[in-house]
């Protein structure tokens, strides 16, 4: 993997410590197979990433190395609290966002986006327990698993991120490719329950994903306020 090699679109994913490892891998198994792409992992200081659950993740480039990107694409993961703060990795979103013809975000890698002021005045999706905290940089909240506003493509909770690089594919290459792409990757979910929404799971079920996804709100909503007050508001 190089950040030189010739490409006519790369696409770059820029990655943090903690990162949830399907939010990106996910949109990589489809991106991979956009005509002449070239997928990049990338992150502030480059080397080695543990994502949640321990996997880890090596020979990832330095976000400063890469001199533009087609496609930019962010993830999210217990591990934004950190990269909330994080002037560098920031700067980097920015900075190859403001290039880039797609700027994309799966889960909570939507806070990062609107962290780096991309989001303002824009509608978008993000995992459906901290949705509502895109407000904070500006952003209209949307409920949809998948939301488009200009360049900009997000998708929700973890595995919407195939749903929104599967509506990116069909923009680029066309809806007959993109259909292609969902029926070899044999995407044609049938979850076993009924609860994959806040608005459907069982009132039990949906107190003890808050109690495991809440358990370290007061850090979270913190880094999120704090971003917000440094966030560009232009």
């Amino acid at each position: 993997m190089s950040a030189t090699a010739p490409a006519q679109f790369p696409v770059v994913f820029a990655l943090f410590q903690r990162v949830t490892q399907l939010d990106f891998t996910g949109p990589f198994e489809v991106f991979a197979k956009l005509p002449q792409a070239q997928c990049l992992l990338a992150s502030a200081e480059g080397g080695t990433i543990s994502a949640d659950g321990g996997m880890t993740f090596s020979g990832i480039l330095r976000l400063a190395d890469i001199e533009r990107c087609a496609l930019l694409c962010v993830p999210g993961g217990f591990g934004i609290d950190a990269a909330l703060l994080d002037p560098t990795y920031l700067a980097e979103l920015r900075r190859l966002a403001a290039q880039a013809d797609y700027v994309t975000s799966v889960c909570t890698g939507s806070l990062l986006l609107g962290a780096a002021g991309l989001l303002r005045g824009k509608r978008a999706a993000s995992h459906w327990a901290w949705r509502d905290k895109l407000a904070l940089f500006g952003a209209i909240p949307d409920p949809a698993r998948v939301v488009r506003d200009g360049n900009v493509i997000t998708g929700g909770g973890v595995t919407a991120g195939i749903d929104m690089a599967l509506t990116v594919t069909a923009e680029i290459a066309g809806a007959d490719y993109a259909q292609t792409v969902q029926l070899a990757m044999e995407y044609a979910p049938e979850p076993p329950f009924a609860c994959g929404r806040p608005e459907i799971a069982r009132r039990e079920v949906l107190a003890a994903a808050e109690k495991r996804l809440y358990g370290a709100r007061s850090g979270r909503l913190e880094a999120l306020r704090a971003a917000a007050a440094a966030a560009p508001h232009s």
